[in-house]
């Protein structure tokens, strides 16, 4: 099988040990350690619980002896201690796919219907992550309590949960709106990238990243677009390396994924907010224009909105032609002209009823770059277009492609960009030649 063969396939080579033996021991376990009281240290509590299992499992096998049953392998005991005590310490048999560095995504459609995809982009059908749905709806409820940023519910009242597991992953749950619960959980395996890792993983062109870096020492607006799992968040993080590090920075999100308050040597004066969704009583929750508006207060040099999908767009492009320059956003979109018109109906939704005129003034005033990225004919992800945004009389948004798709959806040259702009990006460090001969 190749790396771009997405045939799905039943083989595994992980040892399956039964869903029900784990949850038997986990039980036995918990009620042991109940009895020894909740004030524990974290270290005392993880020993214990290494030991309470090893002695179940010794149980165990006695019972299977006993019974005249074959008692279980020492490979399928060692899984079943790591699934017991994850249960306890991680997320239960989730955790041995999250702690896989070879594996980019996690598909859990029921607890006994589980897909992973592997970063060589093969699809392999997983064992049972827990005994039960119930069980699966409890682990994710344990992800969230753990997640230690604020109360975050999964309930029939609110059946949706996203948010960052410890490890940076990105985990968004559904449950009440399916026929079972569902979990997607989807790793970032370059969360600390530069642009030249970019063009290392053939991503994009030379070119391409001294435009790139150009447009981001220069404090043009810039907008990453493109589809699901399109690479829009590891492109934004490559280009906010270009941010000198003296600047201050705000990024806003629905779920912390961007992370680059956590580089304290690129990004040391960063401060990362996050929407808060409502508590038990359906209240206190923040959405992401009000986050972006509490970003705005903050005196920041940019503001970097993780993904604009409503009403947000406003102040976020209000703050980027206001004194804001040089801030980012990622938006979905099939192109980088869609981009625009994804914007302008986000725009024309938002609770401030822009007019259509308006509403395109306020984008051409706002954007200056839309960067698309596109899944090459090989299977590659890669820059496919760059269009630079004008101003205009409000009638529409006019733009230019400076690199379209090619034949294999690789961006190639294309228009020029506009003189005055060329100059600047120049004044930042872009060598203008070097865009006429920029080659894959």
């Amino acid at each position: 099988m190749t790396a771009l063969d997405h045939t799905p396939t039943r083989t595994s080579t992980a040892t399956v040990v039964s869903p029900e033996l784990i949850a038997r021991i986990r039980t036995r376990v918990a009620e042991r350690l109940a009895a020894r009281g909740a004030d524990l240290p974290d270290e005392q509590r993880q020993a214990l619980i290494a030991a309470y299992i090893a002695e179940e499992l010794v149980s165990n096998a006695h019972t299977d002896i006993s019974a005249g049953r074959t008692p279980l392998t020492p490979q399928a005991e060692a899984a079943a201690a790591r699934a017991v005590r994850d249960s306890f310490t991680g997320l239960g048999g989730l955790q041995r796919h999250i702690d896989d560095p070879l594996v980019e995504d996690v598909f859990v459609n029921g607890f006994d219907n589980v897909w992973i995809r592997r970063t060589d982009g093969t699809v392999h059908q997983a064992p049972p992550v827990a005994a039960s749905d119930a069980e699966l709806v409890e682990l994710i409820r344990v992800a969230a309590a753990r997640s230690g940023q604020e109360e975050r519910r999964f309930d029939r009242g609110s059946p949706a949960l996203s948010l960052q597991l410890p490890g940076g992953q990105r985990l968004f749950a559904v449950m009440a709106v399916a026929k079972r619960p569902s979990v997607s959980i989807r790793r970032n395996s370059l969360h600390r990238v530069s642009l030249n890792d970019l063009v290392g993983r053939g991503e994009l062109t030379g070119g391409m990243r001294d435009l790139l870096r150009a447009v981001v020492r220069a404090r043009k607006n810039l907008v990453i677009c493109g589809g699901v799992g399109a690479g829009k968040t590891t492109l934004l993080r490559a280009c906010a390396g270009a941010i000198p590090p003296h600047e201050r920075i705000v990024t806003v999100e629905d779920a912390y994924e961007l992370g680059l308050d956590e580089d304290v040597e690129a990004h040391p004066n960063t401060v990362a907010l996050q929407q808060r969704e409502p508590n038990l009583e359906g209240v206190g929750g923040i959405d992401m224009s009000a986050m972006v508006r509490f970003g705005l207060r903050m005196r920041p040099d940019r503001v970097i909105v993780g993904e604009s999908r409503g009403a947000e767009a406003v102040p976020m492009l209000m703050a980027m032609s206001q004194g804001n320059d040089g801030s980012m956003c990622t938006i979905h979109a099939s192109s980088s002209k869609q981009a625009l018109s994804r914007l302008a109906m986000y725009v024309l939704q938002a609770p401030e009823n822009l007019t259509f005129h308006a509403a395109n003034t306020l984008i051409g005033e706002a954007v200056d770059f839309v960067v698309f990225i596109a899944t090459a004919t090989d299977g590659t992800r890669v820059v496919s277009s760059i269009r630079q945004v004008f101003e205009g009389d409000g009638t529409q948004v006019p733009s230019n492609e400076i690199y379209r798709p090619g034949p294999d959806r690789r961006a190639v040259p294309a228009a020029p960009i506009r003189a005055e702009t060329l100059a600047e990006l120049a004044a930042a460090g872009l060598d203008p030649d070097l865009l006429l001969r920029d080659r894959w």
